[in-house]
């Protein structure tokens, strides 16, 4: 039996569900989830579904051929048809911080995440042990300003190597550069804490501590050239009160890193998301 992951997007218009349900009935396939959404401003129409297949003769090439000439030439398509057997492959960028880092690790050994982890990138040497604990190749690719040239072309040498289809930076402290933002557009994962802009630099719970906040939280996001501004994931919130100490608000805040940023891997290795003029349809 084969599975596959269908993502759609187009223009709205008048009967797109019933052809493609139709299709999938047409190739013998039985499709076991489909949902869809509707930007009723730009009017653009989205459409996830799963199907199975146990038809041998049918192929994932086969399939793909007949749907871009029939389907999604009919309705001039964006389309994308993964199999679900297929993990894919996730680099994990750090630095220092290893809060979110043993998290993943932590899920991944536990089979929580379907994905596969074939290395670590780092720009730093502090968190090696911890790959190697876990068995995971670790590559430390120094990144600074005067060799960001020099760390990007590593960086990119080591991700083809490794045929990574996704990253997530993992409090990765280093600005992705523009080449690497393009060669994965929309496939690399960002973590950070929801006090921008009010509260930015290098401590911004410290700041948001004496302004007196009474919500924190951590947003998940694909990574874009506008730093911090691009398609958001996943992001949940913490209440805390003048109860708290600066101790609490860091913890409570890594908590809430390690959750939003394994919530927003999950989502994309399970092709749950789809972007759309900087933002995301998420389906469930």
């Amino acid at each position: 039996m084969q599975k596959i992951t269908i993502l759609i997007h187009c223009k709205d218009q008048k009967g797109i569900i019933a052809a493609v349900t139709a299709f999938i009935a047409k190739v013998e396939g039985n499709i076991t989830y489909i949902d869809q959404h509707v930007d009723v401003e730009q009017n653009v129409f989205f459409m996830r579904l799963e199907c199975e297949f146990t038809n041998p003769k049918i192929t994932i090439e086969s399939l793909k051929e007949e749907f871009d000439k029939t389907l999604a030439a009919d309705f001039n398509m964006s389309w994308d048809l993964y199999n679900q057997e297929q993990k894919p492959k996730m680099a994990l960028f750090v630095s220092k911080y290893d809060h979110c880092l043993f998290d993943i690790l932590g899920r991944y050994s536990a089979g929580e995440l379907n994905v596969e982890i074939p290395v670590i990138i780092s720009n730093h040497n502090d968190l090696r042990s911890i790959a190697e604990r876990f068995d995971i190749p670790f590559h430390c690719v120094p990144f600074t300003k005067d060799n960001k040239e020099e760390g990007e072309a590593k960086q990119i040498e080591l991700l083809k190597r490794y045929q990574i289809n996704f990253i997530v930076l993992a409090r990765y402290m280093q600005i992705i550069t523009p080449n690497l933002i393009k060669l994965y557009e929309n496939k690399i994962i960002n973590i950070h804490h929801s006090f921008l802009p009010a509260f930015p630099g290098a401590k911004p719970y410290h700041s948001a501590f004496k302004r007196g906040v009474k919500i924190i939280g951590a947003t998940s996001h694909y990574v874009t050239e506008e730093l911090d501004e691009g398609p958001i994931i996943e992001q949940d919130i913490a209440r805390v009160s003048h109860i708290h100490s600066v101790e609490d608000f860091i913890m409570k805040g890594r908590d809430l890193e390690r959750i939003v940023l394994a919530r927003a891997i999950k989502l994309h290795a399970e092709r749950k998301t789809m972007v759309y003029s900087n933002k995301t349809v998420v389906f469930s």
